[in-house]
């Protein structure tokens, strides 16, 4: 119960204000999700890689993201294929269970469980996933409709992605930004979390609990809440991970659906009744699961 007090209570709180503001005042999303993906969270992305000390374990990390990743779509299109399911379902599963929250659930969580290390390895893998779901979430809600060159262009668009090269050049040649320009960064780099983590709130709040396909919601919450961190936990046995690092991988692959994948899914039309559904309940179901998986790895 220490656990949950200290590090899971906090973050489900700044949620909650998120979901009753969004409730009581019914605000516009969109513009608030703006600034963060395009001022605050390219701050954090550039202040991480700026200031980290880049080795193997980041291409380790590489490594971790595609082989879970290829083993969960493997899981959906096996357990598709045994059902008959159609392909809009396996679209649906897969963009359900295949993406994590590592961005505004898993990185404060493990801020609040592991600290400011620990908070440099998630944001670091929160990155790389968020390019992972511009390019094969893209094409899994796209199925049929966009072709690669859409997909690859999705993470040329993202701000994050210039935020990492810049730093990346920076650091390779061994320039120092001016402190007053870091400064700046620093402090909208301080905002990016606590935002990203009300307007979780917040689009949680506009899921509708109406018409739950159970029986497809119920193999999501299983995939995403308990068989990816233990794939994830088999996959950091076979490299040498930093035991920091690997906690905070097991516990990212351990976070609900990613938030982010609903919009896909309502944009390209996949199954996003289903998308939706299994979001809001592997983020309620993960308070109990993580709490329970934090205490299991110490």
């Amino acid at each position: 119960m220490e656990i949950f007090f200290q590090v899971v209570l906090p973050v489900i709180l700044v949620f909650l204000i998120g979901y009753v503001v969004q409730k009581w005042k019914k605000v516009e999303i969109t513009s608030i999700s703006t600034i963060a993906i395009y001022v605050m969270t390219p701050c954090l992305v550039f202040r991480t890689f700026y200031s980290a000390e880049l080795d193997l374990q980041y291409l380790y990390m590489v490594i971790f993201s595609v082989i879970l990743l290829v083993a969960i779509i493997l899981i959906n299109r096996i357990y598709a294929k045994v059902k008959g399911h159609s392909q809009s379902i396996e679209s649906g599963l897969i963009l359900s269970t295949a993406f994590m929250n590592s961005g505004n659930y898993g990185a404060p969580i493990i801020l609040f469980a592991y600290g400011e290390i620990g908070f440099a390895y998630s944001v670091s893998f929160l990155v790389l996933q968020a390019i992972i779901m511009n390019f094969f979430g893209v094409y899994y809600a796209a199925r049929g409709k966009a072709n690669i060159r859409g997909s690859v262009r999705s993470v040329f668009e993202m701000p994050a992605t210039y935020a990492v090269i810049v730093a990346l050049i920076l650091k390779g040649l061994h320039l120092e930004l001016p402190s007053n320009l870091y400064q700046t960064v620093d402090i909208i780099a301080d905002a990016a979390i606590p935002t990203v983590m009300v307007i979780l709130g917040m689009q949680l709040a506009n899921i509708q609990w109406t018409k739950f396909e159970w029986g497809h919601i119920s193999f999501g919450v299983i995939i995403r809440l308990i068989i990816s961190p233990l794939i994830a936990y088999g996959i950091t046995l076979l490299f040498p991970f930093d035991p920091l690092l690997a906690k905070v991988l097991i516990v990212s692959a351990a976070m609900p659906s990613a938030a982010t994948i609903v919009m896909y899914a309502v944009q390209f039309n996949a199954k996003p009744r289903l998308v939706s559904a299994i979001t809001l309940v592997t983020t309620i179901i993960s308070i109990f699961t993580i709490t329970i998986l934090l205490a299991i790895l110490g």
